[in-house]
């Protein structure tokens, strides 16, 4: 994994090209992430990292340990800490890298993770896209899942069996967006297309792994 950013998403507008074409884009506030710990693997942790903050939260909220960690390092109290893992000591960020939106340029390829929305008990055609039943000829089963099982042959319900049951409140990886527009001075990254989560919600932005960054 390369060395990536949290940040919140803020919701979704558009941006219009030298063109005039529309792009849809998701605008993610990367504003705030802090510096807490880098971890070499020629030093005692065994392992190339570094360790983020995002969104400063009270010290009351936060348990002895972790804060006693912050304050070790002397960073306030954060909401979320993520750790990027890095192949080798050569990628950790030097004192001079600054951790805003200036680490992915426009016009490059990430993936973003995010949590996906909440809905609740849903049956298995919202859940996964069943086709449903008969709608006429006195069928009374348009929205059921039907058989499950045989009772002869296999004689049971095979694990991972679709069902209806709680959809979303998955964690979700959209892979290859483009950055349209990074705006360091905002601290906010556009992103082409949608995002999964809410509006508010934590996602982690980091260089795709399936596309090749633009050469500087």
């Amino acid at each position: 994994m390369s060395l990536g950013l949290i940040g919140k998403k803020v919701g979704m507008t558009k941006v219009y090209t030298d063109k005039g074409e529309a792009i849809a884009v998701t605008v993610v506030d990367v504003s705030g992430n802090a510096l807490i710990q880098v971890k070499q693997a020629a030093g005692k942790d065994g392992y190339s990292a570094v360790q983020l903050g995002y969104d400063d939260q009270k010290e009351s909220r936060i348990t002895k340990p972790l804060l006693g960690h912050f304050k070790k390092h002397g960073v306030s109290a954060k909401r979320i800490v993520k750790e990027f893992r890095l192949a080798s000591d050569e990628q950790l960020p030097t004192a001079d890298t600054k951790i805003d939106a200036g680490l992915f340029s426009t016009g490059q390829w990430v993936d973003v993770i995010g949590t996906t929305k909440g809905k609740g008990f849903q049956g298995v055609v919202k859940r996964w896209n069943f086709a449903g039943q008969p709608q006429t000829h006195g069928s009374m089963m348009h929205r059921r899942p039907g058989s499950i099982g045989c009772r002869l042959t296999p004689g049971l319900v095979w694990k991972n069996q679709k069902m209806p049951g709680h959809d979303g409140v998955d964690r979700v990886t959209t892979q290859n967006l483009k950055v349209i527009q990074s705006r360091p001075e905002e601290g906010v990254l556009l992103i082409s297309g949608a995002i999964p989560g809410n509006k508010g919600s934590i996602v982690v932005v980091r260089p795709a792994k399936k596309k090749l960054a633009p050469a500087k």
